[in-house]
């Protein structure tokens, strides 16, 4: 079956809410809602190709796109290449000019649908922030990491990788038991760096797989959100084939916890997840400062173990 290749806009206001349009009467699907975007013509890259279509489609000129997710999908009469982009700044405001309607909606509760189902993993995937923090109690110390937790979670912090692989099982479960009390009111995620069986017995939302045990798993866990440690495209390959939630790339620059290490710089990184249908967050000493880098090449956010818990 021929592959058909379009462009696909995520465009996100500074409220978190997304644009999604309504495919009119009289066009396949109609009355089913999408990502506004289309097809790839001959000669066009797909970012040329997503300036022509949202203009076309929405009468708006896009002046900040970046690269995001590729996903694929098979309709019953074609198989689908989706290249997104978020776009988070344009100029006009959107309008139907094909006959479609138009909605603002937020990814973690549509009040429209159905969904065309291509889209439908987007959403979830939307529902990631864009900061992934890794503990770090071993360097800082219970009394200042908590601190430390405190001031991220009042500043938005959602999402925390538990990695202290120097506790005991006693201690861990504890350490966890505390992270996920102080987290509970935030609606924080907290993921263990281990087994599935751990994560599950600890209770944890989650469970972040290292490079070894990705390639050890069969089948996406049922039940819990899932990420694994990549440090190159074949590892990210493998997280995409079992259908994981999201990847870490790592070292993108150098890290205080891996001196000395070959670096992947952010061309490298850009190179490693071009074409990656998962979200994939950067690792290696990382900033808040570098968002926009990493944003503008192709992350879909930072993984970060020391900066983060900053005061």
């Amino acid at each position: 079956m021929k592959v058909v290749d379009a462009a696909v806009a995520v465009l996100q206001r500074d409220d978190g809410q997304v644009l999604l349009a309504e495919r009119p009467a009289g066009k396949p699907w109609a009355g089913w809602w999408e990502f506004p975007g289309g097809k790839i013509e001959v000669g066009e890259t797909p970012l040329h190709a997503l300036k022509r279509e949202l203009q076309e489609e929405l009468g708006i000129e896009v002046t900040q796109a970046y690269p995001w997710l590729t996903r694929s999908f098979e309709y019953p009469d074609r198989h689908v290449r989706l290249h997104f982009f978020m776009v988070r700044e344009w100029r006009n405001e959107p309008q139907g000019c094909e006959g479609q309607s138009l909605s603002w909606q937020s990814p973690a509760g549509l009040s429209v649908g159905p969904m065309l189902p291509a889209n439908e993993p987007i959403l979830a995937a939307l529902n990631l922030p864009s900061v992934y923090a890794i503990t770090n109690l071993q360097a800082l110390g219970e009394a200042r990491f908590f601190v430390g937790l405190q001031h991220a979670l009042d500043n938005g912090l959602g999402l925390i990788q538990v990695r202290e692989k120097h506790l005991d099982q006693g201690a861990l479960e504890q350490f966890v038991s505390q992270v996920l009390e102080k987290c509970a009111s935030y609606q924080a995620r907290i993921l263990l760096n281990g087994s599935v069986d751990m994560a599950k017995q600890l209770g944890t939302h989650g469970v972040h797989l290292a490079s070894e045990r990705l390639w050890a798993l069969e089948a996406k866990p049922a039940g819990l959100l899932c990420a694994a440690s990549c440090h190159q495209q074949k590892d990210l390959e493998k997280a995409g084939q079992l259908e994981l939630d999201f990847a870490v790339l790592s070292p993108v620059q150098n890290t205080l916890s891996h001196p000395g290490a070959a670096i992947l710089g952010w061309e490298g990184f850009a190179h490693e997840v071009s074409g990656n249908s998962l979200p994939v967050y950067a690792l290696g000493g990382m900033q808040l400062s570098d968002l926009e880098q990493a944003w503008s090449h192709g992350a879909h956010g930072l993984a970060m173990q020391r900066a983060v818990w900053s005061v």
